[in-house]
């Protein structure tokens, strides 16, 4: 049986974290001078009714299973798409379905948007929206576990495996919090680096700061209409934009491990496989660009390397209109999008590893075939892999293609042509953000109906929780037995 009182108790206590953030924006509005009180009061209405649940359930101890974890995972994320709509709706002129889309978009580092006027929209607004990256960056989820495990230690561990990505998260510490608080050290120390470089390079602070937030957390979403391709009058901003969203699609425990002067995680297959990947999807849309297009090296090379690190990474940044770069230049930036980062990254996608395992895998089957006596194992970084995580990443890839094909033959069904269709539901579920022609680089969600915008929110929710969190919910025996 899931204990009801634990789950509300944790949302809540996840709610009373947000809470802290939403000050935030409040003191970017006074800074700006801009029309606080509406935001004021829906701050003070958020901290009155979390105050109130956690008083009622203040004698409640939370006892919290992994069953009672993936609820708790899956409403968080609905709630989060809640709270984070109403700050949308109260200053600008979207409704309830296109706040949610766009709050769901930050949290789950998406970066798609229904706005087609990023910069009438206060400051206050665009810093909220920037920090919905930041903070989904890392996982809503895994700051709570940080602070949850002083309260229950047995209970954060299931939490933090519901909403850590990829094929395993390992522990760092001993102690999970103490995983968790370093995750969230590294996390804001490479944020105030990249800040503090796009400043040097002549960013402003606000822009630095939102820009870095979304950078870091492979979100996404900018505060100028034509995202990065504004500031394309600073080679070293994209160059350092570029290096920064390459930084944040590796493992962040390889970054830990770099503190203790170990270069182990740096040396795993999937970060190797990661950057020859991305090295060699740069370099080939450079020269193709290169050929096809009247500008520089210099100036193709740039734009390549940043937009497959854009697309690879999951962040979403564009820079010019890629999708006018012709058919090959499109297949190789759709090979981007099939890619995806590294587990226990900001990244989303497929992830390396899954197909490093998956190809290891049919290597093995080929094997087999030819030498059928032959006992043939799996290794990865010189570990045997467990047939039950191979078989874990086969249901993977069933789900996300299960998923991404429902989305795709929705929006074909809804009248979108083939290539929208594919890319958008690839953007939604992979947490890319933008895809081509409709949904491209230039263009935004705002077309779409409300009921639309629902479905698509979804598709990014099942993304971002790496499918299996969500689909158990449909499970029959996930609600008989556990």
């Amino acid at each position: 049986m899931i204990d009801i009182k634990s789950v509300i108790k944790v949302i809540t206590i996840i709610l009373a974290i947000l809470d802290i953030f939403f000050i935030l924006p409040i003191i970017v509005g006074i800074y700006y001078h801009e029309t606080i009180f509406r935001f004021l009061l829906y701050e003070l209405f958020l901290i009155i009714l979390t105050v109130s649940i956690l008083y009622k359930l203040r004698e409640h101890k939370i006892a919290l299973k992994i069953k009672g974890a993936i609820v708790v995972t899956n409403l968080t994320w609905i709630m989060l798409g809640v709270i984070g709509a109403i700050p949308y709706m109260l200053y600008t002129s979207v409704d309830f379905s296109s706040g949610f889309f766009e709050a769901i978009s930050g949290f789950t580092t998406t970066g798609a948007t229904v706005f087609s006027n990023i910069e009438i929209i206060p400051r206050m607004v665009l810093f909220f929206r920037s920090m919905t990256h930041w903070l989904g960056g890392m996982g809503i989820i895994i700051l709570g576990v940080g602070l949850l495990s002083f309260i229950n230690p047995t209970g954060s561990i299931t939490l933090f495996k519901a909403e850590s990505t990829g094929i395993t998260m390992d522990k760092f510490a001993p102690k999970i919090k103490d995983t968790a608080l370093m995750l969230w050290g590294i996390y804001i120390f490479l944020t105030i680096i990249d800040t503090i470089c796009l400043h040097q390079f002549g960013m402003d602070w606000f822009d630095a700061i939102n820009h870095a937030f979304s950078t870091i957390s492979t979100g996404g979403f900018s505060t100028k209409n034509d995202s990065l391709g504004h500031f394309t009058y600073s080679s070293a901003i994209i160059w350092t934009t570029t290096i920064f969203m390459v930084i944040s699609g590796i493992n962040f425990l390889a970054h830990l491990r770099l503190i203790r002067n170990d270069l182990s995680g740096y040396r795993s297959e999937e970060v190797k496989y990661y950057l020859i990947i991305f090295l060699v999807l740069s370099v080939v849309l450079s020269i193709s660009h290169t050929v096809s297009s009247d500008m520089s090296i210099t100036q193709s090379f740039t734009h390549s390397f940043f937009t497959i690190a854009s697309i690879m990474t999951t962040t979403g940044f564009a820079t010019v209109d890629y999708g006018t770069w012709g058919h090959f230049a499109v297949a190789i930036i759709f090979i981007a999008m099939l890619i995806g980062g590294n587990t226990g990254s900001t990244a989303g996608g497929v992830k390396v590893i899954r197909y490093i395992v998956v190809i290891k895998n049919l290597l093995s089957e080929i094997k087999r075939v030819l030498h059928p006596n032959a006992v043939v194992s799996i290794f990865i970084d010189g570990k045997n892999i467990k047939s039950s995580l191979i078989t874990s990443v086969f249901g993977f890839f069933t789900l996300y293609i299960f998923t991404t094909i429902i989305v795709m033959v929705y929006l074909y069904a809804r009248g979108l042509d083939e290539m929208s269709s594919i890319s958008t539901a690839l953007a939604t579920v992979g947490n890319i953000g933008p895809g081509f022609v409709k949904t491209g680089p230039v263009e935004n969600y705002g077309f779409f109906l409300w009921y639309d915008k629902i479905v698509l929110s979804f598709a990014m929710i099942i993304g971002r929780l790496e499918c299996y969190t969500v689909f158990l919910l449909l499970s029959k025996l996930f609600w008989k037995k556990f």
